[in-house]
């Protein structure tokens, strides 16, 4: 049973959690919220008000309740004036104790009595390189933005929590966080290969596949992954084919697309597109190779799903990777095309090699856990009730 401090200083009252996460719209953002609010600990006395978009689905959890607002919260700048105006008002009605910002900025004004609370996740900022990459542009002017809106909301905020080492030590170098914890994400049972045997998808290629899962993006590589795949021996390759999984919306995929015309890869590489969650399991499950080749990451879930299924791993070595993989994986640059080829051929080449990998990526998987991650959470975030603000 936890102790609740600030709730229960003057009554019973449960402690009242007030979340904003309109900017939960896709990716890591609501699979964040979609493992951690189901596994709220039976014994914390609390209440939660969440602000979210209606794709996000609750559980069916009494302490639970979606908040609504006429509000238009789908624009950006909007949103930024509803928290900056009008959620402060619900916090005073609400006699709310916290505000949990688990997109990473808080721009609310509140109260000396209320707490904040903020995860950072979006490391795209804080990659000069790639920033710089960027044409000039709205997409490059919201990432400068954004980079001085997350600093200073978590040098303000009463808990920032971080879900990678590599994460923390970036923020830390540059400013002070009052309060900073590590708690990486989980990987869902529905990826866990000990646990569900996933049959192999109907529109899976018929040969052995190396799988890559990620959108369409800059910082992903996929045109390197594409020529890494064409320098293999001939007598290797030809018994593959690469599967590309991820949204296709984003410019790179039509250079991406060109680059395997080019390279006569057509009959070689098979484009899925976006596969709904409840799908990729069984793509995972049924790779020879999974391969990862983002320099940009926080905490990827897809590698941490990656190693719950249990497949040989090829993977970047930009950090947060080497962290999240461990020592048992293979490592390449994500830069060098040339280094991607050396990776797969050391795993194609060696079926002993390929067992032990697939061997350790299940041991891994191991350390991540969404059961312990999302109670560290709570547990955490309930304690931060029981000091005395600092602010």
């Amino acid at each position: 049973m936890f102790k609740v401090g600030v709730a229960s200083m003057n009554s019973t009252r449960p402690l009242k959690i007030v979340i904003n996460a309109f900017s939960a719209r896709l990716g890591g953002g609501q699979s964040y919220l979609r493992n951690i609010l189901p596994r709220i600990p039976s014994g914390i006395p609390i209440e939660i008000h969440i602000f979210c978009p209606d794709s996000l689905p609750l559980p069916a959890d009494p302490r639970i309740r979606r908040s609504s607002t006429v509000w238009p919260t789908t624009n950006p700048i909007l949103r930024m004036l509803w928290e900056r105006f009008a959620l402060p008002r619900y916090l005073f009605a609400q006699n709310a104790d916290i505000l949990f910002c688990p997109g990473g900025i808080v721009t609310t004004k509140i109260s000396a009595n209320v707490r904040i609370v903020t995860t950072f996740q979006n490391m795209i900022p804080f990659v000069p390189e790639l920033v710089a990459s960027m044409p000039w542009g709205l997409m490059r002017l919201r990432n400068v933005v954004l980079r001085r809106l997350m600093l200073k909301s978590m040098a303000t905020a009463d808990l920032t929590i971080f879900i990678s080492n590599h994460a923390r030590n970036v923020v830390e170098a540059l400013i002070k966080i009052p309060k900073p914890v590590t708690i990486p994400h989980g990987i869902s049972e529905l990826f866990n290969t000990q646990l569900v045997s996933p049959a192999r998808p109907d529109n899976a290629p018929h040969s052995p596949y190396i799988l890559y899962v990620s959108r369409f993006d800059l910082y992903k590589h996929h045109d390197k992954v594409v020529e890494a795949f064409a320098d293999l021996p001939e007598e290797l390759r030809k018994n593959y084919t690469l599967v590309f999984l991820g949204e296709t919306n984003l410019p790179p995929f039509e250079t991406v697309v060109l680059r395997i015309s080019e390279l006569g890869l057509n009959n070689s590489v098979l484009i899925g597109g976006s596969v709904p969650y409840e799908k990729l399991p069984g793509w995972y499950a049924h790779a020879d190779i999974i391969l990862f080749a983002s320099s940009c990451e926080n905490c990827p879930i897809i590698l941490l799903e990656s190693l719950g299924a249990g497949r040989p791993i090829v993977c970047s070595n930009v950090m947060p990777m080497p962290e999240l993989g461990g020592s048992g994986l293979v490592y390449f640059s994500p830069f060098d095309s040339k280094s991607i080829t050396a990776a797969l051929r050391e795993v194609l080449e060696s079926p002993e090699r390929a067992s032990a990998l697939a061997t350790f990526a299940r041991q891994q998987s191991k350390l991540y856990n969404w059961d312990i991650a999302a109670k560290e959470t709570w547990e955490t975030i309930v304690t931060l009730a029981d000091k005395p603000k600092k602010r």
